[in-house]
C-alpha cells in the first residue's frame, strides 16, 4: 500500500543486476529486447538495418503474451532543417514587432505591466509570451473553435472571424452543420443525446437535480456514489475505488497524499501534465527517465537504491514509478509488463494513468492492464478518467482497500471538493454496465471492437499513404507529424474547409520542432466515415507536402480492412 510510511522490506537491499529483463544473452539490448542486429535505438527499434526499414522486437524476454509494435520514425533532417529555419525566421520576425510595439509603431494588444510598475520585476514577459505573441497569434484561429453540438461522430461548429489577426474573434451566427469529428476522446461513442445513456441520465436528473452541494465528507455522499464507486472496483478487478469530480485533479491533488518529503517520484518525462503538477506539489524528490525507456528506468532504480537520498544518503521512504496507459501526445503504450518486472524486482511501487487507456484497451475494454493480460493486483495505484471512453466527466482511483480508505480522509479531492453531479454519475453507471455486458446486450463489446478495427485501419492507411504517425498499432491516439510551423495552421484550415474538425498541437505540448496533427479515432465512426477523412487528408497532404516518411506500407494480400497485413518498402 502506498499510503505506508514506511519504506518497503529489502527496499534498501542492492541485488546483484541481471542483464535486461529476459534470458542473459551476447547481444545488445534496447529497453530489454535482445536484438540480432546492431544500430543506434530508440524505443526499443533498432535502426542501422537495410535503408530506411524500422523492425520492433515483439517479445521481450517472456514478458509479453502479445506483439507489441509501435512506431517512432526519425525525423528526415532536410525536414528537421527546414524547421529549424522557419522558427528562427518567426523568432526574427517577433523581435523587429516586439520592437516597432514598444515604439508606438504597431498596436500592442498583449498583456503588460502598467507605466507605475515599470521599474518591477516583470510578471508577463518570459520567452512563453514571446511565443504567445508573436508565433502563437499567427495561427490562434486553430484552437478554442466553438462546437455546438454532442461531441460524437459529427459536430456543428460555430462560425467565427478575426479582423485583428487573430486577437480578437468575432461570430457570425452561422453554423458549420455536419463536422467529421476527429478531435474528442470519444472512443466508445458514448457521448450522445440519444439511447440508453441520455435516457438513464435525464430520469436521474429529474430525481436527484444537477448538483450536490458538498463534499463526500459532509453532505455530498449519495447512493449513487457508493454504488459507482462498488461497480468500478468490480470492473477493474481491485478490492476498491473512490472517484472523484475532476480527472486532472484526481492526479494532481492524490499524488501529494500518497508521498512527500524523502519519497523517491520516478516520472516517464512525456507524462502528463497533471502527474507532473501532483509530483511537483508532493514536494518529494523528481527524477525523469527516457520514454518507455526501460534501460533508464531501471538505472534511475539502481541507483536509487544504492544511493539512497542526497547528502545524506537514507534510504529512501518509498519510490514511485508514474507511468500513464496511453500517452495522449505521442500515440505509445506503456511497457507495462516490463515496468511491473523492475517494480517488483526493486520492491518499489507503481501508479498508473489509464486516463486514455481504459474502455480503449483490452479484449472487453478494462485497459492496458487487460492489454497485456497482466493481474490487476500488481498495480499499486490505478487511476483513470471517466473523461473519454465514458462520455461522462470525473476519475478514479482503484486499489487496495486500505489504500483507498487512507485517501478518504487524506485527499485534497475527496476531501474539499464537491462531488460527482448525479447525471454525471449515471452515465458512467450505464455505460460502464454497457461496457460489461451487464444490460443485457452486446453493445459494448461490439464498441470496444468497433474502435480496436477502426484504430488499425486508419493507422495502416496512413502509413501507406506515407505518413510519419507515432505510437502503437493499437491506440486509437494517432499523432500525425506536420513539424514546420507554417503547416500546422494550415493544416487546421484547409481541413475545416473540407468539413473535418482536427486538432493541431506546438509547443509548449509537444517539443518546438515536433508539431503534430492529433486524430483521436471513435467507435462511432464509420469505415465511410474514415474513407472520407483518408481522401481529404490525402489532398491535404499533397497541398501542403506533409507526406515525409522515407518508406511506404504496402498491402500483401486483399483481406477485409481489419485484417491486412503488410510490408515496408522502399518510395
Amino acid at each position: 500500500m502506498v499510503a505506508d510510511p514506511k519504506r518497503p522490506e529489502g527496499a534498501g537491499r542492492m541485488e546483484r543486476p541481471e542483464q535486461g529483463l529476459g534470458e542473459p544473452d551476447s547481444h545488445p539490448r534496447a529497453n530489454g529486447c535482445s536484438l540480432t542486429g546492431c544500430g543506434a535505438l530508440r524505443n526499443g527499434y533498432v535502426r542501422g538495418l537495410p535503408e530506411t526499414e524500422i523492425h520492433h522486437i515483439a517479445h521481450n524476454g517472456g514478458l509479453y503474451k502479445r506483439p507489441f509494435n509501435e512506431a517512432f520514425e526519425e525525423t528526415p533532417m532536410l525536414v528537421a532543417v527546414l524547421t529549424y529555419v522557419g522558427y528562427g525566421v518567426l523568432t526574427l520576425f517577433g523581435y523587429l514587432r516586439d520592437f516597432l510595439r514598444q515604439w508606438k509603431i504597431e498596436k500592442c494588444n498583449h498583456a503588460s505591466e502598467r507605466e507605475e510598475q515599470k521599474d518591477f520585476v516583470p510578471l508577463y514577459q518570459d520567452f512563453e509570451n514571446f511565443y504567445t505573441r508573436n508565433l502563437y497569434m499567427r495561427i490562434r484561429d486553430s484552437w478554442n473553435r466553438p462546437i455546438c453540438s454532442v461531441p460524437g461522430a459529427k459536430v456543428d461548429m460555430m462560425e467565427r472571424l478575426s479582423h485583428d489577426y487573430n486577437w480578437t474573434f468575432t461570430y457570425t451566427g452561422r453554423v458549420i452543420k455536419d463536422v467529421i469529428n476527429m478531435g474528442s476522446y470519444n472512443y466508445l461513442g458514448f457521448a450522445q443525446n440519444t439511447g440508453i445513456c441520455k435516457e438513464a441520465a435525464a430520469k436521474v436528473l429529474t430525481q436527484y437535480g444537477a448538483g450536490v452541494c458538498s463534499t463526500r465528507q459532509e453532505m455530498g455522499n449519495l447512493d449513487k456514489h457508493e454504488e459507482l464507486e462498488k461497480l468500478v472496483a468490480r470492473f477493474l478487478g481491485v478490492e476498491a475505488a473512490m472517484t472523484y469530480g475532476m480527472g486532472f485533479s484526481t492526479n494532481s491533488m492524490n499524488i501529494p497524499a500518497l508521498v512527500g518529503k524523502g519519497c523517491l517520484i520516478l516520472s516517464d518525462e512525456l507524462n502528463h501534465a497533471s502527474l507532473v503538477l501532483g509530483a511537483r506539489l508532493s514536494g518529494a524528490t523528481i527524477r525523469i527517465f527516457k520514454h518507455n525507456n526501460m534501460q533508464s528506468l531501471e538505472k534511475l532504480l539502481r541507483d536509487a537504491i544504492v544511493h539512497g537520498q542526497p547528502r545524506t544518503r537514507r534510504p529512501w521512504k518509498k519510490i514511485l514509478i508514474l507511468v500513464e496507459g496511453i500517452y495522449s501526445m505521442e500515440g505509445s503504450i506503456v511497457r507495462l509488463p516490463e515496468v511491473i518486472a523492475l517494480k517488483k524486482k526493486y520492491k518499489s511501487y507503481l501508479y498508473l494513468d489509464e486516463a486514455h487507456s481504459i474502455g480503449a484497451l483490452g479484449l472487453t475494454g478494462r485497459g492496458v492492464v487487460e492489454y497485456f493480460g497482466l493481474n490487476p493486483e500488481d498495480v499499486d495505484v490505478m487511476m483513470g478518467t471517466f473523461t473519454k471512453s465514458f462520455g461522462a466527466a470525473g476519475g478514479y482511483i482503484g486499489g487496495k482497500k486500505e489504500l483507498i480508505d487512507y485517501l478518504r480522509t487524506h485527499s485534497h479531492s475527496a476531501v474539499y471538493a464537491t462531488s460527482l453531479s448525479p447525471p454525471v454519475m449515471e452515465q458512467i453507471l450505464t455505460s460502464m454496465k454497457c461496457i460489461m455486458g451487464e444490460d443485457g446486450t452486446t453493445f459494448g463489446k461490439e464498441c470496444v471492437q468497433q474502435l480496436a478495427e477502426n484504430t488499425r485501419y486508419f493507422r495502416r492507411r496512413l502509413k501507406e499513404m506515407g505518413f510519419i504517425i507515432y505510437g502503437n498499432e493499437d491506440s486509437p491516439v494517432v499523432p500525425l507529424m506536420l513539424y514546420m510551423p507554417a503547416k500546422i495552421g494550415a493544416f487546421g484550415r484547409e481541413m475545416l474547409k473540407r468539413n473535418i474538425g482536427v486538432v493541431v498541437v506546438g509547443f509548449p505540448a509537444t517539443p518546438i520542432i515536433e508539431s503534430r496533427a492529433r486524430f483521436c479515432v471513435s467507435a462511432a465512426h464509420t469505415k465511410e466515415i474514415l474513407d472520407i477523412v483518408l481522401k481529404e487528408l490525402d489532398e491535404v497532404a499533397d497541398l501542403l507536402q506533409l507526406k515525409y516518411s522515407r518508406h511506404r506500407l504496402v498491402p500483401l494480400l486483399d483481406r477485409p480492412f481489419d485484417e491486412t497485413t503488410y510490408e515496408e518498402t522502399e518510395d
